[in-house]
């Protein structure tokens, strides 16, 4: 028997990359259809969790399959700067053979130059101090072209305004290589809020162009398939009646089918056989750590006055209507209202019907119902 098949890291690709094919197949066909096809430039959005880093993992696998030189990083000030004076420095020195010379040392040497036995050291002759990202870009993407037949893969996880500058001079080489003809791509993923952002930003306006995605729940078929074909390429078995469980408990959400998974799995890993109880006692430790992993840093980013919003909501069992979201923070409508639209744009909520909004991550209300803020609510503002 196999070790736990499930990944319930940020960022790790799991066993099986279930209901992802069609971003897949744009950005592939991007690279078969040559400059100017869409797939060259995509945004992918959704909240913690959703799968953009496990679908950016796959992108850049699936352009190195094709002999795609790949240059990637998480978005941070002075990373446009970080990547012409490291990896793109490195790819040239690897590729382009005018970015080294050779220092012969000693052994034989051909007639017309340095034959098969010449030994010696290549020196570095790209100049990585002074080298710029859009230089350093277009130069590679030259050489990939000429001497690959391919070009070059640009992608940024975690983008946001805080490192604005720098996204604006990568976007800005990558819409000069585009309007020049050169064999470029770019793929950004950030939360949506962080890409909302970007967005608006006049120099970064090309993006607007680009081929959005927003990653959000799953098919029950795919999630079914997650789960159950991991155990079994592992050695194990799962029973209808656990699979069943295990699938409504991951609601749909990706990085909670790698935590059921994982759980479930840790349950009793002896057994041959994942049943109902192991998938119970799963599907509870996956919501506690969810709580840790994926609802504390979301809030973590909200203002004060958004997490008493949704603490006033968290005090209904099912969705809430924004007067009642209002009279309990103390508010009026209007003011509800502004906070209710910011949370709608960072995908923290989402609307259930007319004047009524609904948790979008799962096992958040959970999640609030044991904070203090909450309990004050509730206890002051029973359910109407």
């Amino acid at each position: 028997m196999a070790g736990n098949p499930f990944t319930p890291t940020f960022g790790v690709t799991p066993p099986l990359l279930a209901a992802r094919e069609e971003e897949l197949e744009v950005f592939v066909e991007g690279l078969q259809d040559g400059v100017g096809s869409p797939g060259r430039a995509m945004l992918v959005t959704g909240s913690r969790g959703s799968g953009k880093t496990v679908l950016l993992n796959s992108i850049e696998d699936a352009a190195l399959q094709r002999g795609w030189l790949v240059v990637s990083a998480t978005t941070g000030v002075g990373v446009a700067q970080e990547l012409a004076q490291t990896r793109l420095a490195q790819l040239l020195h690897e590729h382009d053979p005018e970015a080294r010379s050779f220092l012969p040392t000693g052994g034989s040497a051909s007639v017309a130059g340095f034959g098969a036995g010449a030994q010696g050291t290549y020196e570095d002759r790209v100049p990585r101090p002074t080298l710029s990202f859009r230089s350093g870009l277009e130069r590679l993407a030259d050489v990939a072209d000429a001497r690959l037949g391919t070009g070059v893969l640009i992608t940024l996880d975690e983008v946001h305004t805080s490192a604005l500058a720098d996204v604006r001079q990568i976007t800005h080489a990558v819409q000069h290589c585009f309007r020049e003809g050169r064999q470029v791509a770019f793929v950004a993923a950030g939360l949506p809020s962080s890409v909302s952002d970007l967005l608006s930003d006049q120099v970064t306006s090309f993006l607007r162009r680009a081929e959005r995605f927003v990653l959000g729940t799953m098919p029950e078929a795919a999630v079914r398939a997650a789960l159950a074909e991991p155990i079994k390429m592992a050695g194990r078995t799962i029973d209808d009646e656990a699979l069943d469980l295990a699938v409504d408990g991951t609601r749909g959400y990706p990085f909670l089918i790698q935590l059921v998974g994982h759980r479930s799995w840790r349950a009793d890993p002896d057994q041959a056989s994942i049943t109902v109880d192991h998938v119970r006692a799963g599907v509870e430790g996956a919501v506690r750590r969810a709580g840790r992993m994926i609802h504390e840093p979301a809030l973590r980013d909200l203002s004060d006055v958004d997490r008493s919003f949704l603490a006033a909501m968290a005090i209904d069992d099912g969705p809430s209507r924004i007067a009642d979201v209002a009279r309990r923070m103390g508010v009026d409508l209007n003011y509800a209202n502004q906070y209710r639209r910011r949370l709608l744009d960072a995908e923290m909520i989402t609307a259930a019907g007319r004047g009524r909004l609904a948790f979008e991550l799962p096992y958040l209300r959970d999640y609030l119902i044991d904070h203090p803020v909450t309990r004050a609510l509730s206890t002051n503002n029973p359910q109407t």
